[in-house]
């Protein structure tokens, strides 16, 4: 990736070059496909982590390859610098930097029976294959590969809980299924395992394991469409009978096969059943037609991908942007069943509750924006996820931090869902109790947990009481004062100046002498030694990145920030600094520390909203420059074209949104900043048969300034509008040019604004 970076500006002018012989406009319409758009391959490389397989728009199912190698690298279970295939799992994460799941593995092949996965050095011990990424298909909803090995066709598809297998076969007498209870991915490992033959067509089972989710239950049903011959049961080593319980069950499905004999396999999942398994294949693919299956997938996929369309200067930028809003909807993913029921974090079932219920909560990353961005786009699927919360809320008693599987990872500092649920209810989302959603917000913020004791009594977290505690009183800042705009709205006025107070705390981890955030050991004191460039992974004083970027987490008040930093100018050459500086994070910063501009690192979510800051402070062309250069640089059409860990949609969602022109700098404040468009039009589908449609005139590699603008036909100089105004629908109208407008964005009245007066 390095590589690719400083080729940056050569290819720019080659594309430059080229630009008015051979760039003809490609057009994205209402009408056509949008799913050949997407490559799955984009953030398979470096450190993308992304999930590659079958799966529908936020499903249960993610149906796909796992390798044999395992890292960081692997947490998806795929990366493609690997050739090898050890089976096809049902659950996968995507854009994680830690890996679990990999529930229920499947693994055709021919010859002898074996039930060990193999390893790198001793591949012909077990069952793992070689694979040729020639031989593989990848779209939305559909896979498709040849196990070299057996010479065994594999093809996958899914509906929201089920996965549908195609395996042809070649001409064999011994021919089988392996399933494979005991495999996961990377911290996951199996705990109780449980298979059983129920009839000729009919296996059963379920996997409880043990890892970044402590106590994770899956339920499966698998049919197959053609009759078991024989069906053998291991727990560590053979054991009679067709039914078998232990800590590392494997089955084993033998039959005879001619050549190019197609044998099916239907896998329902559940967080409760067996018995809701098999409801879930009933309900969702009752039958056999498998090519109907793969257009039902790819016709959810273009339904959610058709909420945006847009019109781009090449097929590199249509590939980019809807791969990236593909990316943006693999989770938070459906868990319950078809007929409701799901496994709550209380390890109760809970029936009839009126929402889908959902998980896979990376809430302090995609608050930032995914989260935003399904306010705009997605009204039914926030609902879900509100109530999901509150689920939650009701159930450990604290809305969720990092939530997986009805599991509390605590993953990650802040209470970060916080502002997702204010952000929700400050727009104006009813499909929710709105008195419960206060309530959890308030509980959650009143604890003593993960440092919250000594906000409420000193003000700020010791450096010396717990790790990352800047980071962590830097959150808590931005949650508290979401939480302070729902007390306002709410006519709570005493909790509105109280969390007011505590969303201005961020001044408290300030050392003005060193002029960056620092860990604060007292009211006098302060951590040393000292460098703003040094990043400590986990055990540091800040969450994957240094001083220099932590000085700028402050998204709920830029204006704050800009006197705290010494006034306007100064903070202009502070920020301008950010992106210039230059020194060693030192031997343990994190891997997440990646596409770096100066000190600001694009790979990994805190600095996302920073680039748009110099809307505030009366500089909006540098937003501009620096957002264009990440489009264009930080994301490409290749398999390395994430610069950081996707982490389960926010990289994609900061395309997305800063595609279209407009980036929600505060995540609850219900106002878009806006920064540099690369489409040169778009249509928003929004929630009553409204459209937004937006039109860029004279755009180009070269004119990445906004030069004028107008909304609703109205002449339009300020750098930011408001999600109501959006969501009325209408039409925006942006002008570009190669130098910053005159008039546009220029002038206090025109700076962006933490909160409308």
């Amino acid at each position: 990736m390095k590589k690719q970076i400083c080729l940056a500006g050569m290819l720019a002018l080659l594309a430059l070059n080229s630009f008015s012989q051979s760039h003809k406009k490609t057009v994205a319409t209402k009408n056509a496909s949008l799913t050949k758009y997407v490559d799955p391959y984009i953030g398979t490389g470096f450190h993308g982590h992304v999930f590659v397989g079958a799966n529908v728009p936020f499903g249960a199912v993610q149906l796909g390859p796992t390798n044999l190698s395992e890292g960081w690298d692997w947490c998806s279970g795929y990366h493609i610098s690997d050739s090898t295939i050890i089976g096809f799992q049902h659950t996968h994460l995507s854009g994680t930097g830690i890996g679990d799941l990999g529930d229920i593995s499947f693994m055709p092949t021919t010859g002898p029976v074996k039930t060990y996965k193999g390893g790198l050095k001793s591949m012909q011990s077990g069952y793992v294959s070689l694979f040729s990424h020639k031989d593989e298909v990848v779209k939305p909803g559909y896979y498709k590969v040849k196990l070299k090995r057996y010479d065994i066709g594999v093809e996958l598809t899914a509906s929201t809980r089920v996965g549908m297998h195609k395996y042809t076969f070649p001409a064999s007498k011994d021919a089988h299924i392996v399933i494979d209870l005991q495999e996961g991915i990377g911290w996951d490992k199996a705990k109780e395992t449980y298979i059983k033959q129920l009839d000729k067509n009919t296996v059963v089972g379920y996997r409880f394991s043990k890892g970044w989710a402590n106590d994770q239950r899956i339920y499966f049903t698998a049919v197959f469409s053609k009759p078991i011959k024989t069906f053998a049961v291991y727990d560590s080593t053979a054991r009679a009978g067709t039914e078998v319980k232990g800590a590392k069950v494997k089955g084993v499905i033998s039959f005879a096969t001619t050549k190019g004999e197609v044998v099916y396999a239907k896998v329902g999942i559940s967080p409760v059943s067996s018995e809701n398994a098999m409801l879930n294949i009933k309900a969702e693919i009752p039958g056999w037609d498998f090519n109907k299956v793969v257009a039902q997938a790819d016709e959810a996929w273009n339904t959610q991908l058709k909420k945006i369309t847009i019109k781009a200067d090449s097929l590199s930028q249509l590939k980019k942007f809807y791969t990236a809003f593909y990316h943006s909807m693999v989770a938070p993913s459906v868990f319950n069943d078809v007929n409701g029921e799901y496994w709550g974090t209380d390890k109760k079932v809970h029936k009839n509750v009126g929402f889908n219920n959902v998980t896979t909560f990376s809430l302090w990353d995609t608050y930032r924006s995914n989260n935003p961005l399904s306010t705009i786009i997605h009204p039914e699927h926030t609902n879900d996820m509100i109530n999901s919360m509150l689920a939650i809320y009701q159930q450990q008693g604290s809305l969720p931090v990092w939530h997986l599987m009805a599991n509390e990872t605590n993953c990650m500092v802040g209470y970060s869902a916080v502002p997702v649920v204010a952000d929700a209810l400050l727009k104006g989302y009813k499909g929710f109790d709105a008195n419960l959603a206060y309530e959890a917000m308030k509980t959650t913020a009143m604890q003593d947990a993960r440092g919250i004791k000594f906000v409420k009594k000193l003000g700020y977290i010791p450096a010396d009481s717990t790790a990352e505690s800047v980071s962590m009183g830097l959150e808590y800042a931005i949650d508290d004062w979401s939480l302070a705009q729902v007390a306002k709205k709410l006519g709570k006025t005493a909790d509105y100046e109280y969390f007011s107070k505590r969303g201005q705390y961020y001044k408290n981890y300030y050392d003005p002498k060193a002029g960056f955030m620092r860990g604060r050991l007292s009211e006098t004191a302060w951590r040393t030694p000292y460098s703003p460039f040094i990043s400590i992974h986990e055990t540091g004083d800040f969450t994957e990145g240094n001083g220099w970027e932590y000085t700028f987490l402050v998204p709920q008040d830029v204006e704050g920030m800009i006197n705290m930093l010494g006034g306007e100018a100064k903070f202009n050459i502070k920020l301008d600094s950010l992106f210039i500086a230059q020194g060693d994070m030192g031997k343990f910063k994190s891997p997440d520390v990646s596409g770096l501009i100066g000190q600001y690192a694009h790979g990994n979510e805190p600095g996302h909203p920073m680039t748009y800051y110099y809307a505030y402070s009366g500089q909006p062309w540098k937003t501009a420059e620096k957002v264009r250069y990440i489009l264009d640089d930080f994301y490409t059409d290749k398999t390395d074209g994430i610069i950081g860990n996707e982490d389960v949609g926010q990289m994609s969602a900061w395309y997305v949104l800063s595609a279209l022109g407009f980036y929600p700098v505060n995540p609850a404040n219900g106002l878009y900043v806006f920064g540099s468009p690369v489409i040169n039009e778009a249509t928003l589908k929004l929630k009553g048969n409204k459209t937004f449609h937006i039109i860029i005139k004279n755009n180009g590699p070269k004119n990445i300034y906004i030069n004028a603008m107008k909304l609703n036909g109205t002449n339009y100089t300020k750098t930011y509008f408001a999600h109501t105004d959006l969501m009325k629908g209408g039409e925006l109208e942006i002008t570009m040019g190669d130098k910053p407008g005159t008039v546009w964005g220029v002038g206090d009245a025109n700076k962006a604004v933490s909160v409308l007066k």
